[in-house]
């Protein structure tokens, strides 16, 4: 079994589920975590934020349930309404991280969605990757050569294939995934206990009658 983590880095209730998601890799690294981007903000949906304007409640009502920080430097980057939420870049970023640390796949989206929410930071740029992996003890030179490189692109699109084929249209989304079966842990909110009791239930002692 292994856990595939469905999400989007420019989704705020994915940034909500930061915490559950390092605790839940903390709690059982015997399982590995698969991290694929989803794609919430691609083709007509590639607007400027003032588009979406339920953005600022929605925060609001996330760091209640949640818990999650949303930085001044974010509130500085979208005040004026014209930042451009660009999912497929956002997904070369998270695969240029996974690419370079595989093994800290699940960390490393947490840590793409906080440059962007707390930071301030673009996640169409270079430097914002760069400078997660030097903060991070990455190599920054490769991750940003990841990042530019073509191959991104192709990453991202798989991404985009692979959650579609899964059936996952919200996010998060957090699935146990065992041979070809999938069975979700979490869609949108939940807590670390909420995720354990699911989990708990899938590989705990089954019937034999």
């Amino acid at each position: 079994m292994k856990l595939v983590y469905v999400f989007d880095a420019y989704c705020g209730w994915s940034h909500g589920f930061s915490s559950t998601l390092r605790e839940v890799a903390s709690l059982h690294p015997e399982l590995a975590v698969d991290v694929i981007s989803g794609g919430l903000f691609t083709g007509e949906r590639r607007v400027p934020i003032r588009e979406f304007g339920y953005v600022q409640g929605a925060n609001a009502r996330i760091a209640e349930l949640t818990g999650a920080e949303f930085g001044d430097a974010y509130e500085r980057l979208i005040a004026d309404g014209s930042f451009v939420m660009d999912s497929e870049a956002a997904a070369r970023g998270v695969a240029a991280l996974r690419q370079v640390a595989p093994e800290r796949a699940a960390e490393l989206a947490t840590l793409a969605q906080r440059a962007f929410y707390v930071d301030g930071l673009s996640l169409s740029e270079t430097a914002t990757y760069r400078k997660i992996a030097e903060q991070h003890g990455l190599d920054a030179d490769a991750v940003a050569a990841a990042f530019e490189a073509p191959e991104a692109r192709a990453a991202a699109e798989a991404d985009f294939a692979r959650a579609a084929a899964l059936g996952v249209d919200g996010f998060p989304t957090l699935l146990a995934v065992d041979g070809g079966r999938a069975a979700a842990l979490a869609r949108g909110q939940a807590t670390t206990d909420d995720v354990q009791r699911r989990l708990a239930a899938l590989t705990g002692p089954r019937s034999t009658s």
